[in-house]
Order: structure tokens, then C-alpha cells, then sequence
């Protein structure tokens, strides 16, 4: 047995597209089945913006999760259709797809979904997701189930709660079992190909979505300027300045807020999570700056690191 042959024997290695409409709690899913916070999440609709890859080696299993933004109809702006070919594109070349729906919802946008997935040549597995807000509405769950059954050739239909965990190790299970064999492509310790810089920018993104809901547009991006690690008698301090984009001088002003008092509790939040992710002391500059247009500017989106190649 030779040495390549060794270190492959029982390994199994493979990529799984994690796929679905806006909100339906794929980038939850993500995170709980990672056992950390990796995918941002707010209960806005496309949050999520990026391919983010989650990986997760167990054992001789490593499982690679993309997650992807939402597929939806709409392509007002650039932004959007990177969106949806950052999407499709997911679907290249993985060893198994987990298609997320929200509990008895099938919607137009499901349907397009549905249609991406009609040329996909590894196995669907459909997951309804939020299932633990169905407890006394059993009859419908099942009548759902035998219909959506006949939408496709499923692999399987997995009933599923991302947030509070129902399911999810038996999801875990039949993923594993879908891997092929073959060498782990990364580092058993590794849990994402993105940089440190990239985390960053989600967090601070994150924040300003969950702190201002409806009142700002999907019209922001943050972008990272400075992203310094340095020894400190008392320990590590990474000092990160970001600066958050917006559209128009009104949605500025809703960012910062009453003397900066908005803008203060975004940093004081997304500041925290870097702590927990970077295992260090974290100082946070941050700074609110318009730029008009760029959301729909195929340059602009590429400089801000929406660069689909």
C-alpha cells in the first residue's frame, strides 16, 4: 500500500450546496450544524450575500456546507444578479444538495429553485425548516409532505427546527453517508475558506441590518480599511476600522443616529462577536461614508469584494 493510499483509506470528502428563497434559514442551519456562528443572520430577507463554505470534519467525514444567498425573481440591481449567480453557481460540481423551504410555504420563488435543480446530477435532500411553529398543525405538515413529494425525486424530505436543533443530527447523518471517498481538502481544524477580514465586514454588516430592520435599504456594504494585530502586554489587540457604505446622505443619517448613538451600538455589538471569533481584544473604528450608486455598478461591486470569479 503505497503512502497516498494510506492516508485516504476510510476518508470520505465532499461538498454540499446549501440552497433556497430568501429567510428560510439556511445560513441558521449552517451555523447549528457547524456547533459556531459562521453565516450572518438577521430576519431580513438577503442577508446573506456571499458563497461562505462551512467546514465541518468529523471523524473520517469531512463535510464542506456552501451556503448561498437566496434565489429570488427580482434583478432590480447588480447586486442582485450576483446574488443569483452566486447562487446557481453553488450548485456546480457538489456531491449533494439540502434544499430549505419555510415549513407549509411553497412560493414562486421555491418554484424557481426547483427549476435550478432539475439539471442537478447528485442527490436533493428538501428540508422544511421551522417545523417547531407547527406543533398543533400535524394533519397539514403531513398533507404538505405528500405534496411537495411529488414535486421532484427527493433523495429524502426532512422535517427540521435549524434553530432549535430537531432533526438536524439525523440531516447530519444521510449528508455523511452521500460523501464520496476520497482524501479531507482541508486542515481538520479549518472551518471556513474566508478571511479574517471578510468575518469582520459581516459582523459589522450584520449589526447595522438587525439594528435598523425596515428603516435601511439593502443600499449598505461594509468594507474593511485597517485590520491590525498587535502583542499587547495584556494579551493580543486587533484593531479594525470599517467603513459602512450607504447610497444616500438620508441613509446616513439613519446609521449613525441620534449623536452617533446608533452607530455606537452597532460597534458595541459587532465588536463583541469579534471577540468571540478572533479570541482577542478588539478596538473598532467605525466610520459612515455615501457612495452613491454602487449597489447597481458592476466596478464598484467587485472593488467592495463582490467578485464573482
Amino acid at each position: 500500500m503505497t503512502g497516498s493510499e494510506a492516508v485516504t483509506e476510510g476518508q470520505r470528502c465532499g461538498y454540499v450546496a446549501i440552497v433556497g428563497r430568501p429567510n428560510v434559514g439556511k445560513s441558521t442551519l449552517l451555523n447549528h450544524v457547524l456547533g459556531q456562528k459562521l453565516s450572518i443572520t438577521s430576519r431580513r430577507p438577503q442577508t446573506t450575500r456571499h458563497q461562505v463554505l462551512g467546514i465541518k470534519t468529523e471523524d473520517n467525514v469531512q463535510t464542506i456546507f456552501v451556503d448561498t444567498p437566496g434565489m429570488h425573481k427580482a434583478e432590480k440591481k447588480a447586486i442582485n444578479r450576483y446574488m443569483n449567480r452566486a447562487a446557481s453557481s453553488a450548485l456546480t460540481g457538489v456531491d449533494a444538495v439540502v434544499f430549505v423551504v419555510d415549513r407549509l410555504i411553497w412560493t414562486e420563488e421555491d418554484q424557481l429553485v426547483l427549476s435550478k435543480l432539475s439539471h442537478a446530477k447528485c442527490p436533493v435532500i428538501l428540508v422544511l425548516n421551522k417545523v417547531d411553529r407547527l406543533k398543533e398543525r400535524k394533519e397539514e405538515l403531513m398533507q404538505f409532505l405528500q405534496e411537495v413529494s411529488g414535486k421532484a425525486d427527493f433523495k429524502a424530505i426532512m422535517p427540521v427546527s435549524a434553530l432549535h436543533g430537531h432533526n438536524l443530527k439525523e440531516l447530519e447523518v444521510m449528508i455523511d453517508g452521500l460523501m464520496p471517498e476520497g482524501i479531507h481538502f482541508f486542515p481538520e481544524d479549518q472551518v471556513t475558506d474566508r478571511s479574517s477580514r471578510f468575518m469582520a465586514s459581516e459582523l459589522v454588516r450584520e449589526k447595522i441590518m438587525r439594528q435598523l430592520g425596515d428603516e435601511l435599504p439593502y443600499e449598505m456594504t461594509v468594507e474593511i480599511e485597517e485590520f491590525k494585530q498587535e502583542m499587547r502586554p495584556k494579551g493580543p489587540l486587533l484593531t479594525i476600522s470599517a467603513l459602512i457604505l450607504v447610497e444616500r446622505t438620508s441613509q446616513k443619517a439613519i446609521v449613525i443616529g441620534d449623536k452617533g448613538a446608533r452607530l455606537r451600538q452597532i460597534g458595541q455589538e459587532a465588536r463583541i462577536d469579534m471577540e468571540k471569533m478572533f479570541d482577542s481584544k478588539v478596538m473598532l473604528n467605525l466610520w459612515v461614508k455615501v457612495k452613491g450608486g454602487w449597489s447597481d455598478d458592476d466596478r464598484a461591486l467587485k472593488s467592495l469584494g463582490y467578485d464573482f470569479d
